[in-house]
């Protein structure tokens, strides 16, 4: 049995290991047992932490999912600078941080890509999170009057759709562009003039 069976069999080292099992063998050819070999452990111990193959699965991408919130989440959460300054800032991040997963790691990108087809209730979970994170932004910049929003939820949604292809998967080919830094900033400054009180 190899040593990493001498570890503590938690749910966060699952996830950990499924990642690089994924990242081996792909999204369709990955399995549970994969994942225990991996371990070093039954298949029946990782049940006992994951139900199903569809709840590991769901589990790992609602995991991958959140890394980018909890960045976003210290940019809508400071208590420091302006609602336009974060809102810019915001952007920035998801589109910085999405750019990276496709760049740094393509073949892990591609399989959450598959992943979140089969798990659109975690995906629409995580969107209502984002579209959230951007309502208290407008909000906060609405009752500073530095942002003119009559409809905040929607101002929010509208800015989500409207930057969508420095976010949204289908588009990471195009975040490879040379220009594409120029274009973000460019539909950034539009968003925000738009918003501006």
């Amino acid at each position: 049995m190899p040593p990493a069976a001498a570890e503590p069999l938690t749910p966060e080292r699952i996830l950990e290991t499924t990642e690089e099992v994924l990242r081996r063998f792909g999204p369709t050819k990955a399995t549970v047992v994969d994942v225990a070999r991996a371990l070093g452990v039954s298949h029946g111990s990782v049940y006992r932490h994951f139900p199903s193959k569809a709840a590991l699965r769901e589990a790992v991408t609602d995991r991958w999912l959140a890394r980018s919130v909890v960045l976003l989440e210290e940019i809508t959460s400071d208590p420091t600078g302006s609602a336009p300054s974060k809102l810019e800032a915001w952007l920035e991040a998801l589109f910085e941080a999405k750019r990276h997963k496709a760049g740094d790691d393509p073949e892990l990108f591609a399989t959450y890509t598959v992943l979140i087809t089969e798990n659109s209730d975690v995906v629409d979970a995580h969107l209502t999170e984002l579209i959230d994170q951007l309502g208290r932004i407008i909000a906060e910049g609405v009752e500073a009057g530095t942002l003119a929003a009559d409809d905040v939820p929607a101002a929010a949604r509208a800015v989500f759709d409207a930057t969508g292809r420095f976010h949204d998967p289908q588009y990471a080919a195009d975040w490879l562009s040379p220009t594409i830094i120029t274009e973000f900033e460019a539909v950034t400054a539009l968003v925000l003039r738009g918003l501006r009180a």
